[in-house]
Formats: C-alpha cells, structure tokens, sequence
C-alpha cells in the first residue's frame, strides 16, 4: 500500500508543471522585481504553456500574447505595424518593441511603463526618431517625434498632464494604421473626430463650417484640423511659431490654400487674400502688427461659414457687429461696400480708379520732366564749368524763423517717408532692421504720426509768421507764377542744349523754387488731408461710405511717391548735386547762399538787395 502511495505522488509530481524556482535553477531571472509587473501574479507556464516538464526543449513555441490578449493581437495584426512584420519587415515593431521585455512588463499606469503616456515619445521615437530607420523604410515624416516633444501636446504630457494628447491617443496603440487608410484615426476624413476627443466643442463647430461639410463631401483641398494647426509640431495660437498665431494665419494658413492658383481656378476664390495682404490690415501684419485684424478676426476660427449664410460673421447682416469689434459704428457702412478690394480691378471704386490712373500719368510726366532738366542742366555746367568764383562770401537768403521751419519740415518729411513706406514695404531688408527692436511696428506708426503732427504744425506756423511779418510776407508775392516762368523754362532748355548764348535770369525766386514751393504745399494738403481721413477711420467710416477711404489711402500712396521722388530728383539737384552750389548750399544751415552764385543767376535781385542793405532798409 505504501509502495502504491509512494508511485501515486512521484506520477503527480512528474505531471505537475515547473515552478518558479525549478526555472531558477537555470533561468537568472529576479523574482522579486518580476513580481512588480504587470504579469507578476503568473506562472512561468502561464506564458510559457508549451512547457510542461523539464528539462524543457532548448527552442520552446514563442509566447503567445494573443492567449489573454486576444483583441489586441488580432488589432496588432491588422496594423501597420503587423502588416509589416507578416511582409518580412524584420525591425517592425512587436509586443516586445514598445512593452519591454517579457519579465519587464510594466501596466500603462506605471510612470516607469515604457507605455505610459509621459514615456510614449521615447518608445515611439526608437524607430521614428532613427534617421537609418526612417531612411531604409523610406518613411517620409522628418522628425515627427521631436516635433511632438516641443508641441503644446508634448510639453504638457511633459508636465505630468494626464489629459494631454501622446501618441497614441491621436495614432491609436495596437490599432495603428497607415493615414491613406480610410479607417485610420489621421486619415484626414476622420482627424476631426480624432481631436474631438479633447476638443468635443471645437469639433462640433467644425463640422458644421464651410470646411468641414467639405471635408465630410469627401474634399480633398479643405483643411481638416491639422490643415491649419499642424500634425506633430501643434502649438498654442499665442505662440509666435503656430501657424494660427495672429501674425501668420493669413499668410502661412488661410493664405497657403486661397491663395493658391490652382485652387483659386477650381473654387473661385478670387484676390480676396492679395486684396487683404495689400490693405492696411494685412500690411500691418506682416509687419509684425498683432492687434491689425486677420482672416480668423472676421471670418471666425472653426466656426467659419459662407457669407451668404445668416450665422456667419461675414454675413451683411452681421457685418456691423463684427467690424463693429474694432471699428464701432462702421458696420453699417462697411456693410454697403466691398470689403477685399484690390486696385487695378472692376471692384476697385470708380474714385480709386481715376486717383490712381491720374497719378500714374502725373507722375512719370513729373519725374521724366525733372530728369531730363537737370541732366540737361547738369552736362552743360559740366561743359563750362562752375560759375562761382575762389571766394566764399555768403550772401543772406533765409532768416531763422525760415531755418526753423525748413527744419520742421526736413525733420518730419524724412520720418514720414521712413515709416511711411515701412509700412508698405514690411519685408524689406531695411524694415527688417527696425523691425528688430521695434517687433510690432508700434513704434514706426507713433513716429509716423508724430512726424504728420510736426510737418503741419510746421506748414501752419509758416502762414503764421508770413500773416505776421509784412516784411517776410513778400515772398508769397515772389513766388507766385507767371507766364515769365514757363518762358525760362523753355529758355533755360534751349540754353543748356547751347541753342542760345544768353542765359535765363530770375527774380528773387526762379521758376524750380516755386514749382517746388507750390507742388509742396499741394502735397502737405493732400497727405494731411487724406492723412487724418485714415488717422480717423472709426470717425471716417461712421460719416462718409468706405470708398472715401479707399480713395483717401490710393491718394496718400501715389502722392507719396511723387513728393519722395521730387525731393530726391528736384530738390536735391539743386541744392547739392547742381555744380555751382556743390557739394551743398548751405542756405538751410546758416541762412546764406552763394554770392557768386546769386550774382549769376538773380543779377537784379542781387543790386536791388545791396543797395538796401546800404541804405538800412535791409533788415535781413
């Protein structure tokens, strides 16, 4: 009976499967760390079930995972992943690849988990961030897993933020598929869905915008979320770098699509995104403006509509509410008008078109005139030579109430131009130079203003000083034209081409002095005018229909030029580059010019004023 026992057990014991310790005596494996994972609660054989007596085969059958993962396998399968591994892609990722070793198996919870949320990057990133890797697959993404780690995501996963999206929560974790797949959670059909999981109410207005409902029609061109925010590199709208930041949604995200060719043929978008880049708003954006309104100000951010539709912000009938954010009272006039409106088109108002085809006339006739004078005047002073003799005795031209506002005037023209075409040039290198302590153009559009305040009050303190001084006020008399001007004109130009041996002679002001004089006044009125009308646009859009602004700004443009081109071309010739005053008539500075020269080309003008300064009569 003893014997019959004792046989009894020895079978059982041989039947019985190894334990832990008989697996030690080969296997050096720390039970008491194995005890910490996940699968710390099983048997060896639990995993291991071809083994069922030692010793064992030396190849035993692979663990089957699918034994208690059933799901997950069979979603691994199907995978990129999986599909991969089954084509013979040896380095695919396996179980193994992104939970650890078998006996290091930690649960997702575990901070230490290669699978937890804070430690999927790195898991992730042992393929996606392997340049070899990413090269021999011909994987297209460039560093997918380091754009994700500076993103708003990866930054606040970093932080500890459980509810901030990891790889998987976008890309899925056993289920992973390709994004061309229809049923992968990127593809662009189903990204919406995908950040709706975070972002339930962001996605709710989405789909129901003109983007939406075209990505849902199966659009291929409409941008789903990571059309504007980007796919791995995402961050804050505040952030200088977003691609919905402020300062770059309507070139580098709205822009990037309505602004393109080809997709402007397909749907008809039209130049609204031209029309926006060249309008105050959009210039002042790209020079680095932050409060100029952009795409997202008024069309909406996900909630965009058509206009035609009632509940959209660009709707007529809503127009007035939206404008009315930055510009209130404006809406109801802002409503009856075109808003993008590019010049040179049938949109442009009828008042644009005549400002601007006048200017475009005036202009090259006004310049092309100044050229050709000088240069003529230019090579036959060249021919004979300077007038002025080796002596430097001045002789008295402007008193200093004249020096003073001649230096209102330099002070503020000059800022005016500098800031003035900043403005309109904000990609320019010299901009680029302002722009680096002056970030938001803040600055350029307060000296731009200061330096209209300064050229006005320096135009109304002239008037002034003439109202006041009898003696002064002469020169409105002098400068006045005359048929006398067109004359030398014509004269001068015959003598310069050495048709005429006499040369043209002048009162106390010739005919370029009181062109100059008047064109400046002309200008200073029109700038001023036009000036104020754009300083004031809420007061401007509440009183007058918007094409009074868009007259006011093609004016203000066009004259502009023409005012920096005349100084440049007119006044410089003939006050530096004109040999017989070269390098510089000092007038500005010292209140004196040339005798020599004033004898030569103002002799009447030059006896009349010696015989008053030897009678007293002179108080210049």
């Amino acid at each position: 009976m003893r014997l019959l026992i004792a046989g009894l057990f020895s079978v059982f014991l041989a039947a019985a499967p190894p334990s832990a310790k008989d697996c030690l005596s080969c296997h050096d494996i720390d039970l008491a760390k194995f005890a910490a994972t996940k699968h710390g609660s099983m048997a060896c054989t639990d995993c291991h079930s071809s083994i069922t007596s030692l010793p064992h085969a030396d190849k035993p059958a692979p663990v089957k995972c699918a034994t208690c993962h059933e799901d997950q396998v069979k979603a691994y399968g199907k995978s990129v992943h999986g599909v991969a591994k089954q084509n013979g892609m040896t380095d695919a990722a396996t179980c193994a690849s992104c939970h650890g070793p078998a006996h290091a198996i930690l649960g997702a919870g575990d901070p230490g988990s290669k699978v937890a949320k804070q430690n999927l990057a790195d898991t992730c990133g042992a393929c996606h961030s392997n340049p070899d890797f990413l090269t021999k697959h011909k994987i297209p993404f460039a560093k997918p897993v380091e754009a994700y780690r500076l993103s708003v995501h990866g930054r606040e996963v970093a932080k500890g933020n459980a509810g901030a999206a990891s790889c998987s929560d976008c890309h899925g974790s056993h289920d992973i598929l390709a994004s061309r797949d229809p049923k992968a959670k990127v593809n662009r059909a189903n990204v919406a869905e995908t950040c709706g999981l975070c972002h339930g109410d962001v996605q709710s207005a989405y789909a129901d915008s003109v983007h939406g409902l075209a990505v849902k029609r199966g659009s291929k061109d409409s941008p789903t979320c990571t059309g504007c925010h980007g796919e791995h590199s995402i961050l804050a709208p505040s952030e200088p770098g977003s691609l919905v930041n402020a300062a770059r949604v309507s070139t580098m995200t709205c822009g990037r699509c309505h602004g393109d060719e080809r997709l402007n043929t397909r749907y008809g978008f039209g130049d609204k995104v031209p029309a926006y880049q060249d309008s105050f708003h959009g210039l002042s954006v790209r020079g680095g403006g932050k409060s100029a309104a952009n795409c997202a100000s008024c069309h909406g951010v996900h909630n965009i509509l058509p206009s035609a539709d009632v509940r959209s912000t660009v709707n007529p009938a809503n127009l007035s509410q939206t404008c009315g954010k930055c510009h209130p009272g404006a809406g109801t006039k802002l409503a009856s008008a075109p808003i993008h409106v590019r010049t040179a088109t049938i949109t442009e108002h009828i008042s644009v078109r005549w400002i601007r085809l006048a200017y475009l006339v005036l202009i090259p006739l006004t310049i092309g005139f100044m050229l050709v004078h000088n240069f003529l005047d230019w090579l036959a002073k060249l021919r004979r030579g300077p007038h002025h003799g080796g002596t430097h005795e001045g002789f008295p031209r402007m008193n200093p109430t004249f020096r003073i506002t001649h230096a209102l005037v330099i002070v503020s023209f000059v800022s005016l131009v500098v800031t003035g075409f900043a403005l309109k040039f904000p990609e320019a290198g010299w901009v680029k130079l302002f722009q680096s302590f002056d970030p938001t153009s803040s600055l350029r559009g307060v000296v731009h203003r200061i330096a209209a305040v300064i050229m006005m009050a320096g135009t109304v303190f002239h008037f002034i000083h003439l109202a006041v001084s009898k003696r002064d006020r002469v020169i409105l008399v002098e400068l006045l034209p005359s048929w006398q001007d067109a004359k030398d004109i014509f004269n001068m130009l015959r003598f310069n081409l050495g048709l005429i041996q006499d040369r043209p002679t002048f009162g106390m002001f010739g005919y370029a002095e009181k062109m100059e004089y008047w064109a400046f006044m002309w200008g200073t009125v029109v700038m001023a005018v036009t000036g104020v009308l754009l300083w004031a646009e809420n007061w401007s859009l509440r009183h007058f229909p918007k094409w009074v602004l868009d007259a006011a700004t093609a004016a203000h443009w066009y004259e502009a030029i023409l005012a920096t081109l005349s100084i440049l071309v007119w006044h410089w010739y003939l006050v530096i580059f004109d040999p017989d005053v070269y390098p510089m008539d000092l007038a500005w500075l010292n209140g004196k010019a040339s005798a020599d020269h004033m004898r030569e080309t103002r002799p009447e003008y030059y006896r009349k004023t010696l015989e008053k300064r030897e009678t007293g009569s002179d108080n210049s």
